[in-house]
C-alpha cells in the first residue's frame, strides 16, 4: 500500500469531457490519475493517447451501473493507495430527444446511471476520502431548467436544506412510476425535452447538497469540499456537434473544482457553473444555449 501517494479518479473517462478531465488532472495534480471506463478497450486505447502525450494516467474498469464493480474498485483504492484524494463523477447518459423507448425505460436507464450510478459511487468511495479530499459531481444546467419546470411543491421538496437522502431516493424512485403510470406532469414533474435527463440531474445536485451538509457535520476537521457542477454544452457524442465549448473547456470547472487548495473552504455543496457558484434554483435567466 502507497499510502503516501496522492490519487484522483475520474469516471466515464475513456472520451469527452472525463478524457478531457484525466488529461488536466494528469498535467496538474500531484499523484496518480487513474482513468475508468466501463468498456476495458476503449479505456486502454484512452490510456495510450494519453501516454503518446508524455502522461501517465493508470486505467482500472468500472460500471457505474453495476455495484460490484465499484466495489472492485474501492478494494483497489484502499489496497493500493489507503484511500482517495479527488473524486470526479463524470460518467452519465443521455438519451436523444427523439428515442423511441417508452418514457418510464427511459427514466429507469437514465436514472440508473446518472443518479443512482453517481449515489452508488458516493456512499462506496467517500468514507475513502483522505483529509482535505475534493469530490465533483458532475450535473448540468439542465438541473436547474427541469427544477424552475417542476411545481412550485416539488421545487420546494428539491431545495430544502433538510431532505434526507432517504427522501432524496424516495422522490426520484416516485419519478420513475409516475412515468410508468403516466401521472408525472400531474405530479409535479416537468414538462420539458431531455425530461429524464433534467430530473436525473436534479437528483445528482441535490444528492451532492446532501452529502456536502452530512460531511461537514461527519468530518468537519477534514475539510473535505463536494460540490456538483455544469462543465457547459460541450461537442461531445451527449453535447452534439453544434454544442458551443470543447471537451477541454467543458472540463475546465471539473478540474477547477478537483484542484481547490488545501486551504479552501469553499465552495462547498454547491452548484458550480464557469467557476462560479450558483443559486440552487431558477436563475433570472438562462443562457441562451439553454433548451428551455
Amino acid at each position: 500500500m502507497s499510502s503516501h501517494i496522492r490519487v484522483a479518479l475520474v469516471t466515464g473517462a475513456n472520451k469527452g469531457i472525463g478524457f478531457a478531465t484525466v488529461r488536466n488532472l494528469c498535467r496538474q495534480f500531484f499523484g496518480d490519475v487513474v482513468l475508468t471506463a466501463r468498456d476495458e478497450a476503449r479505456g486502454r486505447a484512452a490510456v495510450q493517447q494519453l501516454q503518446a502525450e508524455g502522461l501517465s494516467p493508470r486505467f482500472h474498469l468500472l460500471d457505474v451501473d453495476d455495484l460490484q464493480s465499484i466495489r472492485v474498485l474501492r478494494d483497489f483504492l484502499r489496497k493500493e493507495y489507503g484511500g482517495l484524494d479527488v473524486l470526479v463523477n463524470n460518467a452519465g447518459i443521455a438519451l436523444d430527444n427523439g428515442d423511441p423507448t417508452p418514457l418510464h425505460i427511459q427514466a429507469q436507464v437514465t436514472l440508473r446511471t446518472n443518479f443512482f450510478g453517481t449515489r452508488d459511487m458516493c456512499t462506496e468511495l467517500l468514507p475513502l476520502m483522505k483529509p482535505q479530499g475534493r469530490v465533483v459531481n458532475v450535473s448540468s444546467i439542465m438541473s436547474l431548467v427541469a427544477l424552475k419546470n417542476c411545481s412550485p411543491g416539488m421545487q420546494q421538496k428539491f431545495r430544502s436544506e433538510t431532505i434526507t437522502e432517504e427522501e432524496l431516493l424516495e422522490l426520484m424512485n416516485k419519478f420513475v412510476e409516475d412515468t410508468k403510470n403516466r401521472v408525472h406532469i400531474k405530479e409535479g414533474w416537468p414538462d420539458m425535452r431531455a425530461l429524464t435527463y433534467g430530473v436525473s440531474k436534479i437528483g445528482v445536485t441535490v444528492l451532492s447538497r446532501i452529502h456536502a451538509r452530512k460531511l461537514s457535520e461527519q468530518r468537519r476537521g477534514d475539510r473535505i469540499l463536494l460540490n456538483a457542477c455544469c462543465p457547459g454544452w460541450v461537442k461531445t457524442a451527449m453535447g452534439g456537434p453544434k454544442a458551443i465549448k470543447s471537451p477541454e473547456e467543458g472540463a475546465e470547472t471539473p478540474v477547477y473544482l478537483a484542484l481547490l487548495p488545501p486551504d479552501a473552504k469553499e465552495p462547498h455543496g454547491e452548484f458550480v457553473m464557469e467557476k462560479k457558484v450558483e443559486q440552487w434554483g431558477p436563475p433570472s435567466q438562462f443562457p441562451s444555449w439553454v433548451p428551455l
